[in-house]
C-alpha cells in the first residue's frame, strides 16, 4: 500500500511539474511573440516600409508583404534629381526607393514559403540583420538602403529573435517583390 501511495504521489508530482514547465514555456513563447510585435510595430517601425500604402494609410491586407509585385516603382534620373538637390525618390506605396545607387524594394517579411521568409531560419534572419547580407550569408547580395541595418545590427539577440518569432506568426502573403536594381535598371 505504501508503494502505491508513493507511486501515485510521484505520478501526481511529475504531472504537475510537467504542466508547470509546459505552461511556462507556452507563456514564455507568447511573451517573446508579444515583444516581437511591439518591436516590429513601434521601435523597428518595419511596417513603415514593408507594408504598402493606399494613400496615407497602410494596406493591412498586405501587412509586411513588401513592395506589391504589380505596383510601379520610381526611376532615378541623376541629372534631374541632383539639379534639384533630391537624393531619393519613393513610390506612392512607400515600398520602393530610387537613389544614385539604384532602386530597392521593401521585401516580403511574411512567412510565405515562396515569396517571403517562410524558408528562412532564425539563424539566417539574425545573420542578415547582423551582416547586412541576404540570409546572413557573406557571399549573398547586400541588403540595400534605406534599410537601417546599422540600427538593427546593434540590437541584442533576444530582440532579434523576438522579431523573428513574431514574423513567423503574421499572415503569409504571396507577393513576389522585384530584385534590387543597379543604377542602369538591371538586377544587382
Amino acid at each position: 500500500m505504501r508503494k502505491k501511495r508513493w507511486f501515485i504521489g510521484f505520478i501526481s508530482f511529475s504531472a504537475l511539474t510537467f504542466t508547470v514547465i509546459f505552461l511556462n514555456r507556452v507563456q514564455g513563447q507568447d511573451d517573446i511573440v508579444k515583444r516581437g510585435k511591439y518591436l516590429v510595430d513601434t521601435v523597428g517601425a518595419c511596417g513603415q516600409c514593408h507594408t504598402p500604402r493606399k494613400g496615407a494609410d497602410p494596406d493591412m491586407s498586405m501587412y509586411l508583404a513588401g513592395h506589391p509585385a504589380s505596383a510601379g516603382y520610381p526611376r532615378y534620373d541623376f541629372r534631374t534629381m541632383m539639379g534639384q538637390d533630391i537624393f531619393m525618390v519613393t513610390a506612392p506605396t512607400m515600398t520602393a526607393f530610387a537613389a544614385p545607387f539604384g532602386t530597392t524594394f521593401a521585401t516580403n517579411l511574411t512567412p510565405d514559403k515562396e515569396t517571403g521568409l517562410g524558408e528562412w531560419t532564425e539563424k539566417m534572419f539574425v545573420g542578415a540583420l547582423r551582416t547586412g547580407r541576404h540570409q546572413g550569408v557573406e557571399s549573398n547580395r547586400k541588403i540595400f538602403p534605406p534599410m537601417p541595418l546599422k540600427n538593427y545590427a546593434e540590437m541584442n539577440d533576444e530582440d532579434l529573435k523576438s522579431i523573428w518569432a513574431y514574423l513567423k506568426t503574421v499572415k503569409a502573403v504571396k507577393n513576389e517583390v522585384p530584385p534590387a536594381l543597379n543604377p542602369r535598371g538591371r538586377p544587382w
